[in-house]
């Protein structure tokens, strides 16, 4: 049987292959120079910020009726996977993005749409999410943060705890009870921002990875904020979180296959150069075993991945299922992947003067991010298709 090179099914779009080329083109002249320094600094990747708004990928996902690219969810994906293949840290800007407005797309009303998605669609202010605490982590609906009612206004009480790129953020969506007899469906979703009275940061975290994107405490001191920063209806809030990360769940997935990429790609050049014994050390059968299966394990994670991305732009029934599963395998693959990487350099990659060390640092947070891999196995466990 004769091939068909139009048979388009399992392939991106010639569309989504040509936002790939100028992402990557734009990524390595403009954040790939900075990442190290970046990483050493523990600074905000600055720079990637510019350079994302000033090409209109900072928050790709936001609808065209607000000012945005209306990117669909493969599109966001190619963007995020692109970036993180040279950075992780900023490809957490488009990721957290999308995390923190999502609620607002999903369940919110016109009227909060146009307020917030707007200035995001300009590049004006970055979106953070507020979900997790000192004592809620796994089992978010055991969060403390409380809004209680006052006339035409919310008062919010709590610490919200690993909030991304907080402090700088301008805006936050933050889940609080409301009434907590109701437990999950007496939690809440709310718009809060940066200068409301009452908001306050901790210090930012000291991690292994991704150290070019604070993560820190926000604190509600008797935050009163006006009634209509509600997303959707009272009590709907959990529901909401939970449905933004079905589709957010994804984004990481795109973060890890990206950090698996950069570091495959940079040991493959890395073991064609080296020599040992006289030949190239990728002659040897060991590495070339090696190289074979941590392209395999990427291929396998793209397919998921991209198959999970569709599934959210389509609103799949299987999406949960989905979502946690490219989530799962795509961020074991990476952290299996860069650990190969810097294997596969010996004492070089164990050096930060090569960024496989990073990346095998960068990896190990998608594991443990928007959903531990523990927690994805119990979700898929509940979805089975």
């Amino acid at each position: 049987m004769a091939g068909s090179a139009d048979f388009d099914l399992y392939r991106p779009s010639e569309e989504h292959d040509m936002l790939r080329d100028a992402v990557r083109s734009l990524v390595e002249a403009k954040i790939a120079p900075y990442a190290a320094a970046v990483d050493e600094e523990a600074r905000f990747p600055q720079e990637a910020l510019d350079a994302l708004v000033a090409n209109d990928l900072h928050a790709v996902h936001v609808p065209e009726e607000y000012g945005g690219a209306g990117a669909d969810a493969l599109a966001t994906v190619i963007v995020i996977e692109e970036v993180a293949r040279a950075c992780v840290s900023s490809s957490l800007i488009p990721a957290v993005n999308k995390l923190g407005s999502l609620p607002v797309i999903l369940s919110g009303g016109e009227e909060l749409k146009k307020k917030y998605l707007t200035p995001l669609a300009k590049g004006d202010a970055m979106f953070s999410y507020c979900l997790s605490e000192p004592e809620a982590g796994s089992d978010a609906g055991g969060m403390k943060t409380k809004a209680v009612r006052d006339g035409d206004h919310w008062v919010l009480n709590g610490v919200k705890r690993w909030i991304t790129n907080a402090g700088v953020s301008e805006y936050y969506t933050v889940m609080a009870v409301t009434d907590p007899e109701k437990r999950t469906k007496g939690i809440s979703a709310f718009v809060v921002e940066k200068s409301d009275e009452g908001v306050s940061f901790g210090a930012p975290e000291k991690k292994l990875g991704i150290k070019g994107s604070p993560t820190r405490e926000v604190y509600f001191d008797n935050v009163r904020i006006p009634a209509d920063r509600m997303i959707g209806a009272e009590g709907t809030g959990f529901a909401t979180a939970m449905k933004t990360l079905d589709h957010t769940r994804i984004t990481i997935a795109a973060q890890a296959l990206g950090v698996a990429q950069g570091a495959f790609d940079y040991a493959k050049g890395y073991v064609q150069e080296r020599k040992q014994f006289g030949k190239a050390i990728a002659d040897f059968q060991g590495i070339q075993f090696m190289l074979a299966d941590m392209s395999m394990k990427i291929s396998a994670a793209r397919a998921l991945t991209y198959q999970a991305a569709a599934a959210s732009e389509r609103g799949d029934a299987d999406l949960t299922y989905l979502g946690a599963a490219a989530k799962c395998f795509a961020s074991d693959v990476a952290m299996e992947v860069t650990t190969d990487a810097v294997q596969l350099l010996g004492g070089y990659g164990y050096t930060r003067d090569y960024p496989v060390e990073r990346m095998m640092r960068d990896a190990k947070i998608t594991q443990i991010y928007e959903g531990t891999n523990q927690v994805q196995r119990i979700v898929m466990a509940r979805n089975l298709p």
